[in-house]
């Protein structure tokens, strides 16, 4: 199994063209200046933008091509990603906020509460769950966001500066709660940083966009 991009990446201005083939295991950090696509490039990969040309394919399958005219949706990816801006839902509970995907699926809400459990537990934010997402700090925030990236147990995981805008007291414990994350997953991920001690603990390899 591999993750195949052969193609044109656009967003506005921003336009780059890109071969990588990634493989399960890996933790590729994508790195380069403010402006290069690094968040464009994930927005392709989770299917939330089209390629401007090329092919985009996940273990043999077809997910985006400019050439066959084939796109698949993004619940249909069993990709997880966590936003940059988290998108938690503030008036629902951290527990309903990370079995929004599990439901989305067609998980009964007592079912995606188990398995939510679960995945706050593994990232240190069980306690957190009858909480609003509304009442969190910014670390906290970022545990549940990544417990409901991986809740679904995606193939691939996407992450958009998960360790940006908290204070350096909360950012260590985080980092090391992600590379407990990472080392348990088999698939692929793609991690979007502008800190190079997230590339050194954190990743594999990197990617570099831009100049």
């Amino acid at each position: 199994m591999s993750l195949i991009i052969d193609g044109r990446i656009q967003r506005g201005e921003c336009a780059f063209d890109l071969q990588e083939e990634i493989f399960p295991g890996e933790v590729v950090a994508v790195v380069g200046p403010n402006g290069s696509g690094k968040s464009t490039l994930l927005s392709v990969v989770s299917g939330l933008l089209r390629l401007a040309g090329g092919s985009l394919s996940l273990d043999g399958r077809c997910l985006d091509s400019s050439v066959d005219g084939v796109y698949v949706s993004p619940e249909d990816r069993n990709v997880g990603m966590m936003f940059q801006s988290l998108h938690l839902v503030g008036q629902l509970t951290v527990v309903d906020n990370v079995g929004l995907a599990l439901r989305a699926r067609g998980s009964s809400r007592n079912d995606a509460r188990v398995v939510a459990q679960q995945h706050l537990d593994a990232v240190g934010a069980a306690h957190l769950a009858h909480r609003k997402a509304s009442e969190l700090s910014g670390g906290e925030a970022q545990r549940v966001a990544l417990a409901r990236a991986i809740a679904t147990r995606p193939v691939v995981l996407l992450l958009d500066e998960p360790l940006s805008a908290i204070d350096a007291e909360s950012k260590e414990p985080l980092r090391a709660v992600l590379e407990g994350v990472l080392s348990s997953f088999s698939g692929i991920a793609l991690l979007v940083t502008h800190d190079l001690v997230d590339v050194e603990s954190l990743a594999s390899r990197s990617i570099r966009l831009g100049s």
